[in-house]
């Protein structure tokens, strides 16, 4: 991106666990407390795990204004929805106009609720003698089918839904590269920027997967933590006794800006999006490939593709799930890229307060990492009690700490082996 039109945020809207809007999160970033909890969204009592991080507080109709048919809207669309409204405001955009034609979205969105109890009721009420019956199941399941529900579960209704909302007519997509997703979709709005397709870009993501499905899936991975008594320490990353990541949902939407095009119209500048960096595993799909090639070759390409020096970052947001095999792997990465400057490199995973919101974890954590450079703060690893020798960086452990940082990364890999890097810069700081 060195060589292009600069990029810019101007505006950020975030719900997890730890709140609604930037500066609830924010406060519970810098002292460390913890949005896990016991699951309530369903009866997850036969369950090996029974904790999750759920966002609480939230009503679709305060947070999303006057809309039509808002009942069958996924949690997947109202989280997009309600972040890109707080990420819309906080930009200014409501006071202005913009040409429709160069506004744009394009997010990493997971699929809508998948209703996996009424799918289990229709089955049961079709059996016929311990076998199914086809056809009682179809002509029940079609009576009672709502078809605007159904549509709504694909992972690209939240774009439609949010360029509908705000008028963009320009260039609008989803990825779903699943936990690197919405990390991608905001270093592809900031090439479709840089190459002069759009000046303004909803980008971002939203996802929900706590429901039955989701958590068996997880559990049969054995992928999540089984720390039921201690929920609030279930997310340890980097910890010797980590037993894999917290399952949490909630979005993150960024206003990405062609700089001149905020300059103009006088918009509050939180950072740079500076550089974009990607690669495979090509490995295994629920394995990092044991030497961290992937991830080591994201940050390299996202460090070339920002014309930045190693020696010049000053944080890490690290993907830091809380498994033995992330965390360790992404600790050898890091030494890799990083050489020497490793050793002095803060490092922290948000992940530990927050959980993993999976395919909206990249967008939260990149706005985190501008809120770091612009108010000087990072924020720490909580739930870091007992040092991992394979894993001996500055985790910035339990305590926030203050510290100037003009560069900062953020790392997310995905299921997959889909390893994705952004590198965030204070604004006045290195050209985009």
């Amino acid at each position: 991106m060195s060589d292009g039109r600069r990029v810019v945020v101007t505006g950020i809207g975030i719900l997890t666990p730890l709140g609604i809007g930037l500066e609830k999160n924010w406060d519970a970033l810098i002292h460390g407390r913890s949005g896990i909890g016991l699951l309530t969204a369903f009866d997850a009592s036969g369950y090996p795990t029974r904790i999750a991080g759920q966002v609480k507080g939230f009503d679709p109709e305060e947070m999303i204004g006057p809309w039509p048919d808002i009942e069958v809207l996924g949690l997947h669309t109202q989280y997009a929805l309600a972040a890109a409204r707080l990420a819309h405001v906080d930009a200014g955009l409501e006071t202005g106009r913009m040409n429709p034609l160069r506004v744009g979205v394009y997010l990493g969105c997971g699929e809508g609720d998948m209703n996996f109890l009424w799918l289990a009721d229709r089955i049961a009420e079709s059996l016929n003698g311990g076998f199914l019956d086809m056809r009682r199941f179809l002509n029940r399941g079609s009576a009672m089918l709502n078809p605007k529900k159904d549509i709504e579960y694909e992972p690209n209704k939240p774009v439609y839904h949010i360029a509908n909302a705000y008028g963009a007519w320009g260039p609008n997509s989803n990825c779903l590269t699943a936990c690197a997703a919405s990390a991608q979709a905001i270093g592809e709005a900031a090439c479709t920027i840089v190459r002069g397709d759009a000046d303004v870009m909803y980008a971002g993501g939203a996802h929900s997967m706590i429901h039955p499905m989701g958590l068996a899936g997880f559990n049969l991975l054995t992928a999540i933590s089984m720390r039921n008594d201690e929920p609030e320490k279930a997310s340890r990353p980097f910890d010797l006794h980590r037993d894999g990541f917290v399952l949490s949902e909630g979005a993150g939407i960024l206003i990405l800006e062609e700089e001149e095009h905020a300059r103009r119209r006088g918009a509050r500048v939180y950072g740079r999006i500076l550089g974009f960096g990607c690669s495979s595993d090509a490995y295994r799909i629920t394995d990092v490939h044991p030497d961290g090639r992937g991830a080591a070759q994201a940050m390299q390409n996202a460090l070339a593709d920002a014309g930045v020096a190693p020696d010049a970052v000053g944080y890490i947001n690290a993907h830091g799930t809380s498994t033995q095999i992330n965390d360790r792997v992404e600790t050898a990465a890091i030494k890799k890229v990083f050489g020497a400057h490793s050793a002095d490199l803060p490092v922290s995973s948000t992940k530990s307060m927050m959980g993993h919101l999976i395919a909206a974890a990249g967008a939260v954590e990149a706005a985190v990492c501008l809120l770091a450079i612009g108010r000087g703060i990072i924020p720490p690893t909580i739930n870091y009690e007992f040092p991992d020798p394979e894993c001996d960086l500055d985790y910035v452990p339990n305590i926030a700490r203050e510290s100037r940082i003009d560069i900062a990364l953020s790392n997310s890999f995905g299921f997959g082996g889909q390893n994705v890097c952004l590198v965030l810069a204070r604004d006045g700081g290195p050209s985009a």
